[in-house]
């Protein structure tokens, strides 16, 4: 039987951690290999009890044990733990490597289409899709944008769906469009980066597309949660200011980064506050405009009663 697990580095509160961990062991994860990237005992005491779960604290004495310092920006310190995890202890026949707020969405199983791709395929992409902020209160069922794979689809579409902010976005997303990949283990000199994989100089050998598994990707569950975690994503995260702008300069692009600090300029958290409106959250315009483009899909997430049936009685 093919068997696959996850790598991932998580700075997140143990309902978040468990809630990951329990989804992907429901789908039948054969081993999590989770590194917290903040010192947190209780959360590890779980996570070590369970069978199916490596857990590993990676603070200052960790970094130091393999004679680096702790990286500032949480990429290097992912692709490494990642990267060594690969090389020392993945006992899977894939390894997937992805974050805390994203949780992998099968029709069917992960290992049955894992089984189905040929021995010459050696990574295997699977592609975003984000959750937009209820406006209601929590419930399991769970709207998301999904992206046309098509680039003049997408730019054409983006400015349809999202009239005022969509020239600037990539697909309407915030985060990643690339997606994540599972690799198959094994293969000499790997190297992890966020959205590929080396083997040596060859990258992400053998790649096919894994429409079948889909990647949902909480990036924004509230506005409070999204403005929580704002800040950081514009100083060292996804909203950095070395990252690319969506479309070329001569063509009126502009970074992730320059957009927000404009917004800023003009209108602090009420500039934030409209453009998170239009962009992340299920207001009815939204859905009804993602609708009659084919980018909208409901899913149901019961992240709760999962996370009770893996871990009875955790105090989150």
């Amino acid at each position: 039987m093919t068997t696959w697990g996850i790598v991932s580095t998580i700075k997140a509160p143990m309902r978040d951690v468990l809630d990951f961990a329990a989804w992907h062991l429901e789908l039948g994860a054969h081993r999590l290999f989770i590194h917290l990237d903040a010192p947190d005992a209780a959360t590890f005491a779980i996570l070590k009890a369970h069978p199916r779960i490596r857990p590993l604290v990676t603070d200052d004495d960790y970094w130091h044990s393999r004679g680096r310092g702790r990286p500032e920006k949480v990429e290097p310190r992912q692709t490494f733990n990642a990267t060594r995890t690969y090389r020392r202890r993945a006992d899977v026949d894939w390894l997937v490597h992805i974050d805390v707020d994203e949780f992998l969405i099968p029709t069917g199983t992960v290992a049955g289409h894992l089984a189905l791709l040929p021995e010459d395929c050696h990574v295997a992409r699977l592609r975003p899709m984000e959750a937009l902020a209820p406006l209601d209160a929590p419930s399991d069922t769970w709207n998301f944008k999904t992206l046309a794979i098509d680039l003049p689809t997408r730019h054409r579409l983006a400015e349809e769906v999202w009239p005022t902010y969509g020239r600037h976005l990539n697909g309407g997303f915030l985060s990643h469009v690339a997606g994540k990949v599972a690799v198959r283990t094994g293969l000499p000199a790997p190297a992890f980066r966020i959205h590929n994989f080396l083997s040596g100089d060859t990258q992400n050998p053998g790649m096919q597309e894994l429409p079948d598994i889909a990647l949902a990707h909480l990036h924004a569950r509230s506005w409070e949660d999204w403005r929580a975690h704002y800040d950081y994503r514009h100083r060292l995260g996804a909203y950095r200011a070395e990252l690319k702008p969506n479309k070329i300069r001569e063509k009126g692009g502009l970074t992730m980064h320059e957009v927000f600090a404009m917004l800023e300029d003009q209108g602090g958290d009420t500039a934030l506050r409209q453009f998170f409106d239009e962009v992340c959250a299920a207001t009815p315009g939204h859905l009804s405009r993602l609708r009659a483009a084919g980018l909208l899909r409901q899913e149901q997430l019961p992240l709760t009663a999962i996370r009770e049936k893996h871990f009875p009685g955790a105090a989150v």
